[in-house]
């Protein structure tokens, strides 16, 4: 136990290399757990260093500290494996860590995307939205969709209101088309597809009074960074999603200033639509 109070003792912890070590450990430990907020990798992050803590702290010590050679052996061929296990482990994390850093500002600045047409879109919502038809709206922005259009219903049709209320239109005792119930994907200024499945949301923190179209709205968007449009069936609220996070309760004029701030900052040459009344 002296011997390994004496190492302790000895760390030079106020060396200028060292400061800057931990520092750099803790702003990178602050980084994991940043991309892993709110997703089941949290919880798996957690119940891992309270593992990991457990056996540093009793198993391995005490073979370091009487000197067990073959247990310290384990842990370090473990330790090397343990880099892989969470790469497995923590791989829709990872991926969704690495798309973000795809799509940012000083990487993506000079990826062009086409303008979807923002007023049909506005225009088909409010009029569900005051008619309480549910429908869930995908537009595409820099990381393309056509995976999830073509598990769908592919269209390629021009965007017109009447079309997406078409598609999503359902009468007063139940029947409607056969793609109401799934998502429409909207690819530059035409709907490329409708009845598309889209990734339900994995976020623990949802409220439970979420429904499946409001949590595949969100699913999308943490898979992706497209821009989701929800309108409820119940309440007939219209509610959008980027980058896994809600704003819900927009009124169309909300509705079509976001869209155009997120759908159109993007694109070279393009300037904002103007405003109608």
């Amino acid at each position: 136990m002296g011997d390994l109070l004496n190492r302790v003792h000895d760390i030079p912890i106020t060396n200028p290399r060292a400061i800057v070590e931990i520092v750099l450990l803790a702003m990178v430990i602050y980084v994991i757990f940043a991309f892993l907020r709110g997703s089941r990798g949290a919880g798996v992050l957690r119940g891992m260093l309270v593992l990991i803590g457990l056996s540093i702290g009793v198993v391995f010590l005490a073979a370091q500290l009487f000197r067990l050679e073959h247990i310290v052996w384990v842990f370090e061929k473990l330790a090397a494996l343990s880099i892989v296990a969470a790469m497995i482990i923590f791989q829709p994390e990872l991926r969704r860590g690495l798309l973000r850093l795809g799509l940012n500002p000083l990487i993506g600045r000079f990826v062009r995307a086409d303008s979807p047409a923002i007023d049909e879109i506005v225009e088909a919502c409010a009029n569900m939205s005051r008619k309480s038809i549910g429908a869930l709206i995908a537009i595409q922005r820099r990381v393309p969709l056509n995976e999830y259009a073509e598990r769908g219903t592919v269209l390629n049709a021009e965007i017109s209101r009447e079309l997406l209320e078409t598609i999503f239109f359902k009468g007063k005792l139940g029947e409607g088309t056969i793609l109401h119930d799934a998502g429409t994907i909207v690819i530059g200024n035409r709907i490329a597809g409708a009845g598309c499945l889209f990734p339900l949301s994995e976020n623990p923190e949802l409220s439970k009074s979420l429904g499946t179209r409001h949590r595949a709205a969100l699913g999308l968007t943490e898979e992706s960074d497209a821009v989701t449009v929800a309108v409820s069936e119940e309440t007939g609220s219209i509610s959008l999603a980027v980058e896994g996070k809600f704003t819900h309760g927009l009124s169309p004029k909300e509705l079509r200033e976001k869209l155009t701030a997120l759908c159109l900052e993007s694109v070279e040459g393009t300037s904002p639509a103007p405003e109608t009344a």
